[in-house]
């Protein structure tokens, strides 16, 4: 082996064959399974808020939302990205000491504060200690349970199993926003409990669970303590492989991606809400009149009246999509080396961003999420399993910790400089002040309306049409310029991908 490899003579940089689709899904054991519904249960209280957090925030106090700016959501988003994706990198290797299970029980428990705090304490800073709750937990959770799923399969099935496993996440993903919808037309504290109750049911599944590779753990544990083996100290043990160049370059180059990733769940609800027709689809799939059918309702995710789709609705089709098709991109995918899939998800993705800038057509946004939705399923379930393949033994969950460092770096970026871009080019309460000074409201009384209530307010002062006045709006402001700054951010990041598979594949030719 050559010097220039020694940083990483304990990796596996191989890439094995896989075996086919059906034959990876009959090799997967029980504990995979129970990991999958531990995941799922958690995802669905998970999404119940993420997907409707920007919704709340922006939401006036006179209808239970938090009634504050973009910019402080911003802020809040941000803390909550820097914790939960941080917080694995040093819980990774805890996990790996102190088993799985133990740490998948604790964040459950932390998991389930996050929601009542954020159910008792309706305000900004009640929102936000909710916030460093639940990226607390989520950041405790993830090491136990994919660490799990990289012990109970094998280098042949992997591909297949972060597929599935992927695929049965966004079930969740699917369910939660759909609890958010009917949740939050009744009060915007119901959702919170809701979800409090949903992640309580990971206690009957850690019932079920077993550990894999527990024996090997503790016999590992028994040798530190004789003295028979060293034991780094954790922070050390980390920091050395993370000095290590194919994890730097991994953090970033993924770090753009995951900026414009998080974008679509923080911003896009808000975009839809603001400025998207979306009873155009209604009216296509039902006729003028809607839909009163309550099942039509709930999993389309429509208003109580069945004329409109509500923002978690449209962006639920990014969750159904991945739910029914995952598994066969990533056996389309298994084909391909692992950079060469991420690199073409990551374009498909950017492709989504600049469609979205430039039409405010509902079915157009469809498209644009259906699009992302591919680039998502080419991409996500690949950083893990190329992560799980190159981790040394006795160091999966620290691994599988760092997949989420360049997702840290891009998402606490985007939470804080994403909601900003978009008041500072799309916000209608903005747009909606300057146009009330323009019709003559006294700066005083327009500096006295409160935050969240503006359009409303012009609605009632112009007495023109919501949709006519939304119209003018879009029309008379560069609304798209904030997704064609995120989906430039993007484009840097996919020729940096494109960079680093060449630099990787040129590597393993080495060895």
């Amino acid at each position: 082996m050559s010097d220039s490899n020694d940083a990483y003579a304990d990796n596996d940089l191989r890439e094995v064959k896989q075996l086919g689709m059906w034959a990876s899904i009959a090799s997967l054991s029980y504990i995979f399974w129970i990991v999958g519904g531990m995941e799922l249960v958690e995802r669905i209280a998970y999404y119940g808020v993420k997907a409707s957090a920007g919704l709340y925030a922006k939401a006036p106090t006179s209808e239970g939302g938090l009634g504050i700016s973009l910019s402080d959501y911003g802020v809040i988003i941000a803390i909550w990205a820097f914790m939960q994706t941080f917080i694995p990198v040093f819980t990774g290797g805890i996990s790996d000491r102190v088993g799985y299970k133990e740490t998948i029980f604790v964040s459950t428990i932390i998991k389930i504060a996050g929601y009542l705090v954020m159910a008792f304490f309706p305000n900004f800073y009640g929102f936000l200690f909710g916030a460093i709750l639940l990226a607390g937990g989520t950041g405790v959770f993830k090491p136990g349970i994919q660490g799990t799923l990289v012990l109970s399969t094998g280098r042949q099935n992997t591909s297949m199993a972060w597929g599935i496993f992927y695929q049965v996440v966004n079930i969740g993903g699917f369910l939660g926003p759909l609890v958010a919808v009917h949740m939050r037309q009744l009060s915007w504290d119901n959702v919170f409990y809701a979800c409090a109750a949903i992640i309580s049911l990971n206690f009957l599944f850690l019932l079920a669970y077993k550990e894999p590779g527990k024996e090997e753990r503790m016999e590992r544990n028994r040798k530190i303590k004789a003295g028979e083996i060293h034991q780094e100290a954790l922070w050390r043990d980390a920091w050395h492989e993370l000095k290590k160049p194919v994890v730097i370059y991994y953090m970033l180059v993924f770090a753009g991606f995951w900026f414009l990733f998080n974008s679509l769940f923080d911003v896009l609800p808000i975009h839809i809400a603001e400025w998207v027709d979306t009873s155009v689809i209604v009216t296509s799939l039902f006729g003028a009149e809607g839909t009163s059918n309550g099942m039509a309702q709930f999993w389309l995710g429509l208003d109580n009246t069945g004329t409109k789709v509500m923002p978690e609705g449209m962006l639920n089709l990014n969750a159904g999509m991945i739910m029914t098709s995952c598994f066969l991109v990533a056996a389309l995918t298994a084909k391909y080396r692992i950079t060469t899939a991420m690199l073409g998800g990551c374009l498909l993705s950017i492709l989504a961003f600049v469609l979205i800038g430039a039409t405010n057509a509902a079915w157009m946004i469809v498209l644009a999420i259906a699009m992302f939705s591919f680039g998502e399923m080419m991409i996500s379930p690949k950083k893990n399993e190329f992560m799980g393949n190159i981790a040394p033994e006795g160091k999966k969950a620290m691994y599988l910790g760092f997949v989420m460092l360049p997702q840290g770096i891009g998402w606490t970026l985007e939470g804080y400089f994403g909601p900003k871009l978009y008041e500072m080019f799309a916000s209608k309460e903005i747009f909606s002040r300057e146009l009330l000074a323009e019709r003559g409201m006294n700066p005083t009384e327009i500096s006295a309306i409160p935050q969240g209530e503006a359009f409303t307010t012009l609605v009632s002062y112009t007495g023109e049409s919501e949709k006519a006045l939304t119209t003018l709006l879009y029309n008379t402001h560069n609304i798209g310029m904030a997704w064609y700054i995120i989906a430039a951010i993007g484009t840097i990041s996919a020729v940096g991908i494109y960079l680093y598979g060449k630099w990787l594949f040129k590597l393993q030719q080495q060895r």
